[in-house]
């Protein structure tokens, strides 16, 4: 069964096409990647999904209820939280608060949300960082914060928009470990934006690729991996 539909979605922005019919859908449960060449329209099309524009055409299904046109907080409240490629927490406060926040969307209390934070926090290895300031934390460990944030949501799609840039292959790896437990535990399914290919073979067990705002390759990982179009545009043949 499929959680989330995306069919033949198109955006343009004053005559340039980012995004020209792309489907692709995320079953319940599975962990899938969007890969491409910086510029392909992998965020155009997370935004598309998260909704911060409606798409020109096509349609988001999610649940079985469509979602474009509706505004962000409701596409939130409908069960499907997203990271975002620059990281913005709250800054002037703790990690704990930033957590909480997110939490509030679902939680029955306060007492509640902090709950909810304090074991998100925990497995992300941040509880003891909990007071500090979000802006004195180092680029991993704000990563590490916008995935709680999201997290805290109680999403059961969860976006992830390159949460491993800037990663060490140890830290990599422990967040890949990370997002396989969510899965398995929670049956969240997971749509992935990632150039980490290290953490895209680990992690998915399909890919959908794109180029140039189309999708040029869709499949399991070691199919798609040597897809000759996508050696071509993305991977090159190091990849094989």
């Amino acid at each position: 069964m499929n959680l989330l539909e995306v069919d033949g979605i198109a955006k343009n922005f004053r005559g340039l096409r980012a995004v020209g019919g792309v489907s692709f859908a995320v079953p319940a449960g599975a962990i899938v990647a969007l890969i491409g060449p910086n510029g392909a329209g992998k965020t155009t099309i997370f935004n598309l999904i998260a909704g911060v524009f409606p798409p020109d055409e096509g349609t988001v299904t999610f649940e079985g209820a469509r979602l474009d046109g509706l505004r962000p907080d409701q596409v939130c409240r409908a069960g499907i939280a997203r990271t975002f490629q620059l990281v913005r927490p709250f800054g002037g406060l703790s990690v704990e608060d930033n957590v909480v926040i997110g939490a509030l969307r679902a939680a029955p209390s306060v007492e509640a949300a902090h709950a909810t934070a304090r074991r998100i926090l925990e497995r992300l290895g941040l509880w003891d960082r909990r007071h500090e300031r979000a802006a004195a934390l180092t680029l991993p460990d704000r990563k590490r914060l916008e995935v709680a944030r999201a997290l805290a949501t109680g999403p059961r799609l969860l976006l992830l928009d390159e949460v491993m840039a800037g990663l060490r292959p140890t830290e990599c790896d422990q967040m890949v470990e990370f997002f396989h437990e969510i899965s398995r535990e929670t049956g969240i399914a997971i749509l992935l934006i990632e150039h980490v290919m290290r953490a895209v073979m680990a992690l998915a067990g399909h890919i959908v690729v794109v180029h140039h705002g189309e999708k040029i390759a869709e499949g399991a990982p070691a199919d798609v991996v040597r897809d000759p179009a996508v050696l071509e545009c993305y991977l090159g043949e190091e990849a094989i």
